[in-house]
């Protein structure tokens, strides 16, 4: 597969690039013995052509023919683009998407055009996949064949135009904190500071934050994924922030524990455990070693030091256009070999209850002798005391 770009030269066109995955993906698709996979999650769809606006269904031949998105009139000026260069053709839908799909798959009383079609069986419910099979007629439920990670396959290995989009989120979500914590103060609500991180981050041009922004003071830090309340922040307490943000479809993840005031004693002792951790973890990502591996690194780090009960999580995940994709460097599933392009975040954390937790999270970028880190805001410990 492709590998991450590690040139300062500027990305290909971006219809080249979605040309140059439906390629990649037609050749997947041919040696299934399929004619076609029907794309219905909408990140693959946007991943296959750009158009990250949901509601729409995308056809992939695997021989050389134009794939067909099926879409409808709220869409078609934004799709237009998609046509024009190319990309596919439009087929705009005036009744349900299921007619829609009969319609250019071929009923069973017309000519039959596509015989035998992939559909995405982790993203496709069972309900819908039954409907599609009943309309087309006659023997339409054997046309349709299960598929698994077909275009997860692709989106894997980040190319160098994703690396960046990835690179500026990452930018904007470093840049929309440091704004924000000069204000905290004691006796904000939680809800107050996730709220202007959103805002500050939307100002710098995220479309959205990646999830519900996490702030977490005192105790509630020890909750791995705290949604943020009405609680005031209080002195002398850690505070976990852990926020993400999305630009132009793709995602950027990261965490860091403060204080407000003095470190409590225990939250003191772990953050520097996490701390060492995390960068161990981090210098030891490179291609060829496993996600297992990389997680065993932070995981027998905490457990050294006692708290192997207090890591209860993965070491981390990958990041594209979804918040949480593969790769997943854990313990807990089968290990997957690194390659360059991956991108992955590096997350360990130790969660005391009834005292507060830390987490410590960066992004990095698998390169062809080790790892990037797309991340620069300090996480000294000295650095984070408000």
């Amino acid at each position: 597969m492709p590998r991450a770009s590690t040139t300062s030269e500027p990305p290909a066109p971006p219809s080249a690039i979605y040309a140059q995955r439906l390629s990649r993906l037609a050749a997947l698709i041919a040696p299934t013995g399929l004619q076609a996979l029907l794309v219905t999650q909408p990140k693959d769809v946007g991943y296959l052509t750009g158009f990250l606006g949901g509601d729409s269904y995308l056809l992939v031949p695997a021989e050389k023919a134009a794939p067909t998105l099926v879409s409808d009139f709220r869409y078609m000026e934004e799709l237009a683009p998609v046509q024009n260069c190319g990309l596919a053709r439009l087929h705009i839908r005036t009744r349900s998407m299921t007619d829609a799909l009969v319609e250019v798959l071929g009923p069973a009383k017309e000519k039959v055009i596509w015989e035998r079609v992939g559909v995405q069986a982790e993203h496709m419910t069972i309900a819908e996949k039954a409907a599609i099979g009943r309309k087309l007629g006659a023997g339409g439920s054997r046309r349709l064949t299960d598929t698994f990670g077909l275009v997860p396959r692709l989106r894997i290995i980040k190319d160098a135009h994703e690396v960046g989009l990835i690179r500026r989120a990452a930018k904007i979500q470093e840049q929309s904190l440091a704004a924000v914590l000069p204000t905290i103060k004691a006796g904000q609500t939680e809800l107050e500071v996730a709220a202007a991180i959103e805002c500050e981050m939307k100002k710098r041009g995220s479309s959205e934050p990646g999830f519900q922004t996490i702030v977490a003071t005192g105790a509630n830090s020890s909750l791995p994924h705290y949604r943020p309340s009405a609680k005031k922040i209080g002195a002398n307490k850690p505070l976990l922030i852990d926020w993400g943000a999305v630009f132009k479809g793709y995602h950027s993840d990261m965490t860091r524990t403060f204080t407000l005031g003095k470190w409590p004693p225990k939250v003191r002792e772990v953050y520097q455990i996490v701390l060492d951790a995390q960068r161990m973890a981090a210098d030891a990502l490179a291609p060829g070693k496993t996600t297992t591996e990389i997680d065993a690194v932070a995981r027998k780090h905490i457990d050294s030091h006692g708290y192997a009960e207090f890591f209860g999580h993965g070491l981390g995940h990958g990041l594209g256009l979804l918040g949480h994709e593969e790769p997943r460097l854990t313990n807990m599933l089968a290990a997957t070999r690194l390659e360059a392009g991956m991108v992955v975040t590096v997350e360990p954390g130790i969660y005391l209850p009834g005292v507060g937790g830390v987490r410590i999270e960066d992004d990095y970028v698998i390169t062809e002798r080790g790892a990037e880190n797309l991340c620069s805001m300090s996480k000294r410990l000295e650095d984070c005391v408000l």
